[in-house]
C-alpha cells in the first residue's frame, strides 16, 4: 500500500543523514518513478526534503525537521513491532512484519518480544478476504454492497465505508449506510456477499463514537442472584467487584442490558441456576421460554 511506503521512506530518512532514490526505490520493490512520486507527495504534505546533485548527493529532510531516532527505545519498537504482528494475523500474510523489518533493521527482528496479539477469529479466512476489500474500498472510495444478518433479519446495504474497526473482541466497519441516510456500525462476521461498487465523493465525517454507552446503551437493567460457582464468570466478563456477596454465599448482581432479548440470553447461560430479581418484563420472557421448552420436549 502506498500510505504504508510513504510511512517507510519518512522513517528511513529521518535515521540517515542522506538516501538515494535507487536505494529506495530497491528496498521497497518499487520503480524510481515510483519513489519520485512519492516524494512529491510527502513534500505536498509539508515535509521539507532537498535534493542535491553529483557524488554525495541524494535526498534529506532539511535541518530542523530530523527527529531523534533515539525517542524510540528498543521497547518502543517492539510494542511497535507486536502491533503490527497481529494485524498479519488477520491477514494471514507478513506485509507488515516485512514493513516493521524494513524500518527498524534485522537486528531488532532477530529479538524476541514479550507481547504476542492474534486478532484472527474462527472464520480467519472470510474475514481476511473481508478486510482487505473494505481496505481497498477506503482506499478508493468505492461503495460497499453486501448482505447483512441482524436481529431484525437480513437486509441489503450499501455503504460509505470510512473506518475499519477491531473492539468488542470482533471486527467492524462504520461508514455512511444509504438506506438508513444515516452512519453505521456493521460487525465483518454478519456480512455476506461483499462486493465493490461505483466510486463515491467522499463526505465531511465526524469521528466515530465507540463507547459502549453509545453502541450499546443500557434499557434494561437486570438485577439476579447467581450461585457461587458462576464468580469466575462475573470476573471474567465485568471485573472483580462487579457484585456484592450475600450471607449465603450467592453473588448479587446488576447490570444493563441493550434489549429485552439481550437480558433474556444472559440469564439462559446459567442454565437455571441464576436468580432473576428485576425486572418483571424479563422474568415474563424467561416463563414464555419455559413453557415452549416444555412443549416441544415435554413427555406426552
Amino acid at each position: 500500500m502506498k500510505i504504508d511506503r510513504l510511512i517507510g521512506i519518512l522513517s528511513i530518512m529521518l535515521q540517515r543523514e542522506k538516501v538515494t532514490a535507487p536505494f529506495l526505490a530497491a528496498t521497497f520493490e518499487v520503480s524510481r518513478r515510483t519513489i519520485n512520486r512519492d516524494i512529491e507527495a510527502l513534500c505536498r504534505a509539508g515535509i521539507p526534503i532537498s535534493t542535491s546533485q553529483g557524488a554525495g548527493g541524494g535526498l534529506a529532510i532539511m535541518s530542523g525537521y530530523r527527529v531523534d531516532k533515539a525517542l524510540l527505545t528498543s521497547g518502543d519498537m517492539q510494542a511497535i513491532l507486536a502491533g503490527l504482528r497481529s494485524l498479519d494475523s488477520v491477514s494471514g500474510t507478513n506485509r507488515y512484519s516485512q514493513l516493521m523489518e524494513k524500518l527498524a533493521g534485522p537486528k531488532l527482528m532477530a529479538q524476541e518480544g514479550s507481547l504476542l496479539i492474534d486478532l484472527a477469529s474462527w472464520y480467519k479466512g472470510p474475514l481476511s478476504e473481508k478486510l482487505g476489500l473494505l481496505q481497498e474500498a477506503i482506499s478508493g472510495c468505492r461503495l460497499a454492497g453486501f448482505r447483512y444478518y441482524g436481529p431484525g433479519g437480513e437486509s441489503r446495504r450499501t455503504v460509505e465505508p470510512y473506518y475499519i474497526v477491531f473492539r468488542w473482541g470482533s471486527w467492524y466497519v462504520w461508514g455512511f449506510c444509504l438506506k438508513r441516510n444515516d452512519y453505521r456500525l456493521f460487525k465483518l462476521n454478519r456480512m455476506a456477499g461483499l462486493t465493490l461498487l461505483e466510486g463515491f465523493e467522499p463526505r465531511e465525517i465526524p469521528y466515530p463514537d465507540l463507547s459502549d454507552e453509545r453502541v450499546f446503551p443500557g434499557n434494561y437493567r437486570v438485577e439476579a442472584i447467581v450461585p457461587p460457582k458462576y464468580k469466575w464468570r462475573l470476573v471474567e466478563e465485568y471485573g472483580e467487584g462487579c457484585f456484592t456477596v450475600e450471607p449465603d454465599g450467592r453473588c448479587r448482581f446488576q447490570i444493563d442490558f441493550t434489549n429485552l432479548d439481550s437480558a433474556v440470553d444472559w440469564l439462559l447461560e446459567f442454565r437455571g441456576d441464576a436468580e432473576l430479581i428485576d425486572p418483571p418484563e424479563v422474568r415474563e420472557e424467561l416463563l414464555k421460554m419455559g413453557r415452549k421448552i416444555i412443549e416441544r420436549y415435554g413427555e406426552t
